[in-house]
């Protein structure tokens, strides 16, 4: 049995998701994470952008959206103004060109909740991990499997693990609240 295998992994998807998660907080520059999982309706089903389209950023302020059939273009437009992204639109008749907003200081200071937010469920989501293994690593001594002192030695490799990747996430969050404060 190798607890710390699966809580490394564990760890790990909990940090993936973090840091998508906070790929789609809107920094005021462009970049294809706020709107590549924007899902737009096309042949029936609800389908992520970049399933659909090209989707590129043009500059610091503008991304472009070449879908591959073009009949595709109103639906594309109207998800994506459907979208709570505070987004400018424009349809060309062959492509999407989506401005990027200047942030105000009140978005910013949103944004930043959000991203505290999100960081503190990553934590969640490792405390929930850790409990399940140390729960396992508590079977596993009354089986008979390990003794008490490879427990308490589990217990404290467990607990390592976990704090470096708190420690990860919290610098994860500063980096992106840091990002957030350029103006």
């Amino acid at each position: 049995m190798d607890f710390r295998q699966k809580l490394e992994e564990g760890s790990k998807k909990a940090l993936e998701h973090l840091r998508g998660e906070l790929a789609n907080i809107r920094t005021g520059r462009a970049h294809t994470g706020l709107v590549e999982d924007v899902l737009v309706d096309v042949y029936g089903a609800k389908t992520p952008l970049k399933q659909v389209a090209n989707i590129t950023v043009t500059d610091a302020k503008s991304i472009s959206v070449q879908p591959w059939d073009k009949g595709n273009l109103s639906q594309i437009e109207n998800a994506l103004r459907d979208e709570k992204l505070s987004l400018s639109v424009v349809n060309t008749g062959d492509a999407i060109h989506v401005n990027v907003p200047e942030l105000t200081e009140e978005r910013r200071n949103e944004y930043k909740r959000v991203a505290k937010e999100k960081a503190e469920e990553a934590k969640v989501s490792v405390r929930n991990i850790r409990q399940g293994i140390w729960d396992e690593v508590k079977k596993a001594k009354s089986d008979g499997d390990i003794s008490e002192d490879e427990m308490y030695r589990q217990e404290s490799e467990i607990q390592k693990i976990v704090d470096d990747v708190n420690k990860e996430i919290e610098e994860i969050y500063a980096a992106k609240e840091k990002e957030l404060s350029e103006v």
